[in-house]
């Protein structure tokens, strides 16, 4: 029954329901899926067939009861390799942690959904300490693009995101520092959503400090919002957590956009260059929310590129995550990493505090421009997938990815809530992104956009992966 791979959370749900199959068959199809696809793709650093096969059968139990358990019971999900998963290692991608331990702690938002019956058929992917926009690791190797495997999946949520691409359970939990859910969301043609800094607990504190979001990734923005829904409930292991939400993110789902005021914004300014397929991709986007009735302005934030100020803070994150490391402990970190450990280690703390500063002047500008309108439109990326195993495309002149991700991190800085869809295709068939940013709180206005959108046909312009032959180990 590998079809059941290609469902939607809600569609399994409502399959339950009905009695037109189970918790074990989902689990069984998503499993086979998994086991034709980790080849040549990479997306699992970790896959236990008999946990996640006990797990559905509690929850075919529970449905054939009459008592599902949860909003998501039954569904697969996935873990990122950064959030702890009880009775599993969490390696985050290096060589410098131990496997052995007693893993017996869930994060906050794999609580949730255990509370709310999921099945965990998996852990995914992750660059070193989810350090850089690409997955790729000492410990685990590369990840690679489910649409051409010699191209990225992009990171550092980059397992997450190919799984969800490639059927691999339609739900999958990632993180985002800098736009390590919505980088890969785009490359791999899937949907993906930072909410609003504390909308949904962390623990344990990222080094990142509150740069680092926890989010869901999944075929569409009403899935999203679904898992959004279970993952928000609080924990009192966080202490920087918001009060809990006063609803569901998925009431008013289907109100549209008309009458919302949204900036467009192609190149923040003359900031960013794009591709010409990437731009012409999104205006095409923006266009569809015009016709759905939104009133767009083609404008620009009133601020500059604030990559200086993002560095220093999350190198300095990285010195931290490297503090208790000794010599021979360095010398098993991925390069890259340990480049930018030796930098931020060369930070003080009113370097810090300096880059704090932008920070908080960047909020309160976005604060003001979102007076004047309800959301703002980018690019989600200015490039589609390059080659993998790099962690900037050869030619670009970057040399660290935040040269190629300018409309992603700034968000992180300011804790707004951001998500991608996918709005079409290159010229080689590989997804574009385009990024709805919402001020602080306004998750569900973000959803609601996104979900008009998906009901417009923007995404259909993106031709699924799982349709076609399953990709073999690459060359």
């Amino acid at each position: 029954m590998t079809e059941l791979c290609d469902l939607s959370a809600r569609q399994l749900v409502a399959g339950y329901r009905k009695g037109a199959f189970t918790p074990v068959d989902a689990a069984r199809a998503v499993l086979d899926r998994i086991e034709v696809v980790q080849p040549g793709v990479n997306a699992f650093v970790r896959v236990d067939a008999g946990p996640a096969l006990a797990q559905a059968r509690a929850s075919a139990a529970r449905w054939s009861a009459g008592e599902p358990q949860g909003l998501l019971d039954g569904v697969p999900v996935t873990v990122k390799d950064i959030l702890l998963l009880h009775g599993e290692p969490t390696l985050r991608g290096s060589r410098t942690v131990r496997p052995q331990g007693r893993w017996s702690e869930d994060a906050p938002s794999v609580a949730r959904l255990r509370e709310h019956g999921a099945v965990f058929v998996g852990k995914t992917a992750t660059p070193e300490f989810g350090w850089k926009a690409v997955t790729d690791s000492p410990l685990h190797g590369v990840t690679r693009n489910p649409y051409d495997s010699a191209r990225t999946s992009g990171g550092s949520s980059g397992g997450a995101a190919a799984a969800v691409a490639l059927g691999a359970g339609p739900l999958a939990l990632g993180t985002d520092g800098g736009g390590s859910i919505r980088v890969p969301a785009s490359f791999c043609g899937v949907f993906g959503l930072k909410p609003t800094y504390g909308r949904v607990p962390l623990y344990p504190a990222s080094a990142f400090g509150t740069l680092a979001h926890v989010g869901p990734l999944a075929r569409d923005a009403a899935d999203a919002a679904l898992m959004l829904d279970v993952i928000s409930g609080p924990d009192p292991r966080d202490w920087s957590q918001l009060a809990p939400p006063a609803g569901s993110v998925r009431d008013g789902l289907d109100g549209g956009v008309k009458g919302l005021r949204i900036a467009y914004s192609p190149t923040l300014g003359g900031q960013v260059a794009v591709e010409p397929a990437v731009a012409a991709a999104v205006r095409a986007a923006v266009g569809r929310l015009a016709e759905l009735g939104a009133y767009i302005e083609e404008t620009d934030p009133d601020f500059t590129d604030p990559v200086a100020a993002f560095q220093t803070l999350w190198f300095s994150g990285a010195a931290r995550v490297a503090q208790h490391l000794g010599r021979e402990q360095r010398a098993l970190l991925d390069p890259g990493l340990r480049e930018i450990v030796a930098e931020g280690e060369r930070y003080s703390a009113l370097d810090y505090l300096a880059a704090v500063d932008v920070r908080m002047e960047l909020g309160r500008r976005m604060g003001l421009f979102h007076q004047r309108y309800d959301l703002l439109v980018t690019p989600t990326l200015p490039i589609t997938a390059f080659e993998a195993g790099v962690e900037a495309p050869h030619g670009s002149g970057h040399r660290r990815w935040t040269g190629w991700t300018p409309f992603t991190y700034p968000f992180n800085l300011t804790q707004q809530p951001a998500a991608t869809l996918p709005c079409g295709v290159d010229g080689a068939g590989l997804p574009v992104g385009v990024q709805l940013v919402g001020a602080r709180h306004a998750d569900a206005l973000v959803l609601r956009a996104a979900h008009a959108m998906y009901g417009a046909g923007v995404a259909a312009r993106v031709p699924s992966v799982t349709g076609r032959a399953p990709l073999g180990p690459p060359a």
